[in-house]
């Protein structure tokens, strides 16, 4: 008797060619999967989360993310570096302050979205 594990999952030399060439008609290009695995990644870090809730709040300085957090301000301006060349969060500057805040509201959908997943 075969091994579950190790047995073929479909009998391989019957390719469903239609099916496989609609499929790849579909995807992202290789360029466009890689920017969206970035993304993820970028998602993938719970400092990072923390500050995007901050300023779902409010648009936040530096000095007053590494408070509300209990960070220093070279962690978070580590971090929003990070957020900010993934186009998720933005900057102003008023005199000699930078202020952030939400790129968009796709930033704030993509979690909602993931909280909703998370919490089913």
């Amino acid at each position: 008797m075969d091994d579950p594990r190790t047995a073929p999952c479909c009998d391989v030399t019957r390719v469903h060619d239609q099916l496989v060439d609609q499929v790849r008609r579909e995807m992202p290009d290789e360029d466009t999967l890689y920017d969206l695995t970035e993304l993820f990644h970028v998602f993938g870090d719970s400092t990072r989360m923390r500050i995007l809730y901050a300023l779902f709040a409010s648009e936040l300085c530096v000095c007053d993310i590494a408070a509300l957090l209990g960070l220093s301000q070279s962690a978070i301006s580590h971090q929003l570096r990070l957020l900010k060349n993934t186009r998720l969060v933005t900057s102003r500057r008023e005199g000699k302050t930078v202020f952030y805040s939400l790129a968009d509201d796709h930033v704030k959908t993509i979690i909602d979205q993931g909280l909703e997943h998370v919490h089913e």
